[in-house]
């Protein structure tokens, strides 16, 4: 679409919302048009991200299913090959918003979910643990792009206070994909043999083949951005979009796209506040990639489970993750809060870790799995929602979501080492250790972020300053929410 079309079709799309008011629709139309969007977006976001979760968390499955073996996976190259796909998956993060934004969500996601979900077959079909190494490294590029587009996507769409409970349930999927990852993993090991494939290789396969799949489903469903009139299949009306244009716009005043621009784009990145949402991110991915990689092994070498058992033990501490998770972001957007129950996440984590870590019964140390995913995994939605509530700006939102998830994805090349081969004998102790640090980190630059947004609301309360108004004119009433 050229530069005119571009333009001419964002006039028309602000033509529209200037004739809706928020009280055109009644509170039950209301709520019906916001279901309508949490069933098309969320809900299929959602399973696409399930699928992106299935996809790099069967890396440890099939290390414990024969892959370390026979790929020659020694010392420590299991861990380099985990690190290498963050490599690609970092740097491509915020070029891949600003491509979303311009090309649409649609085709965008679709195309990339198709192509990684072809690299996923690849992965099952390599001879040398060289070419699972190259191919880890195109799997990053293409799926950096799905994460933070989706992101930024879900936070055009709604309204601060609707944020937490919207980024958990996305999460939820993604954290049942983790549960049942294991029991798929180990259901299709016993392809083993099968069309001359070791057991392992099926995990891959099989998991390419629905990615695919998913991938073109996406392409019919997928929703665009709110203020754009690109055609989407049997979706909402002009004015139901125009509506929640609106809505967002009277809630925090940034619903209007300017024409980008890429020193205002990078320009963001000079609020220190973004880097700490991003070192949030960073400490809790840690926490969460170490385990998401490393449990099925640590189950398997030191709490002396069987193969079978750690890939099926695995699901339980996923499956309670996720109603913690949910619940914990639903009270979140309740009661109007974000920092309290990011803190509160990092010490459940605080508390399974030392549990896992050192106490003698196996079965004991298997509860402090189940604290430490709920804690990490419900951390994240929670790191969402607050930079998503105390951001202004299409561009700067953005940038933050791609600033966000590359720390975060520093925090999966973290996770990828933390947990060594040589700590085996200790019971992994130093790499617990690292994630206690982090979860200590995350608390420490939380803390330090809602210490500044209460003396700013102090400021604009006293009419000595306006919050948030470097790309957007400022909104008097706008307060950062802790």
């Amino acid at each position: 679409m050229d530069t005119d079309s571009t333009n001419s079709s964002h006039e028309k799309a602000q033509a529209d919302v200037e004739t809706v008011s928020v009280d055109d629709f009644t509170p039950a139309q209301a709520r019906r048009i916001t279901a309508r969007v949490d069933r098309r977006l969320v809900t299929v976001t959602g399973i696409m991200y399930c699928i992106s979760v299935m996809d790099r968390t069967n890396l440890g499955a099939a290390a414990i299913a024969g892959m370390n073996k026979e790929l020659d996976l020694v010392n420590n190259r299991y861990s380099l090959v985990t690190l290498l796909f963050f490599i690609t998956y970092i740097l491509f993060q915020p070029p891949a918003t600003v491509a979303c934004r311009k090309f649409g969500p649609r085709p965008f996601l679709a195309f990339i979910t198709i192509a990684w979900g072809i690299v996923l077959i690849g992965l099952g079909l390599v001879h040398n643990w060289g070419g699972l190494a190259v191919l880890r490294v195109v799997l990053g590029l293409f799926e950096a792009g799905f994460f933070p587009s989706v992101i930024y996507l879900l936070g055009t769409w709604y309204t601060r206070f609707e944020m937490g409970k919207r980024y958990a349930f996305f999460y939820v999927i993604g954290c049942l994909a983790s549960a049942f990852s294991g029991i798929i993993a180990f259901g299709l090991i016993h392809l083993n043999g099968a069309g001359g494939l070791a057991g392992w290789r099926w995990i891959f396969i099989f998991e390419g083949l629905l990615t695919v799949a998913i991938g073109f489903l996406g392409y019919w469903l997928l929703v665009d951005f709110p203020d754009s009139d690109r055609k989407v299949w049997s979706f909402l009306s002009p004015k139901e979009r125009a509506w929640v244009v609106r809505k967002v716009k009277a809630d925090r005043g940034d619903s209007d796209v300017t024409e980008f621009d890429i020193w205002k784009f990078l320009g963001a990145g000079k609020d220190w506040k973004l880097w700490a949402y991003g070192g949030i991110g960073l400490g809790t991915s840690t926490i969460n990639y170490s385990f998401s990689y490393f449990l099925p092994i640590i189950l398997n070498d030191n709490l002396k489970f069987s193969a079978g058992a750690s890939q099926i033990l695995v699901a339980p501490p996923y499956g309670f993750a996720a109603i913690y998770m949910f619940g914990i972001n639903w009270l979140g957007d309740k009661y109007r809060c974000r920092g309290p129950v990011i803190v509160f996440n990092m010490i459940v984590c605080l508390i399974g870790l030392p549990i896992l870590g050192w106490h003698s019964q196996p079965y004991v140390r298997y509860f402090g799995a189940f604290l430490i995913c709920a804690g990490a995994n419900a951390n994240l939605p929670s790191a969402l929602a607050l930079q998503g509530t105390n951001i202004r700006g299409q561009w700067k939102r953005a940038f933050c979501s791609a600033m966000f998830v590359g720390l975060a994805g520093i925090g999966g090349i973290a996770g990828a080492l933390v947990f060594r081969d040589q700590d085996r004998a200790t019971g992994y102790k130093p790499g617990l250790w690292a994630c206690i640090t982090a979860a200590l980190l995350v608390m420490v630059i939380t803390i330090a972020c809602d210490i500044s947004y209460y003396r700013n609301n102090k400021a604009a309360d006293r009419g000595e300053k306006h919050l948030e108004c470097d790309e957007d004119p400022p909104q008097v009433e706008y307060r950062y929410t802790l």
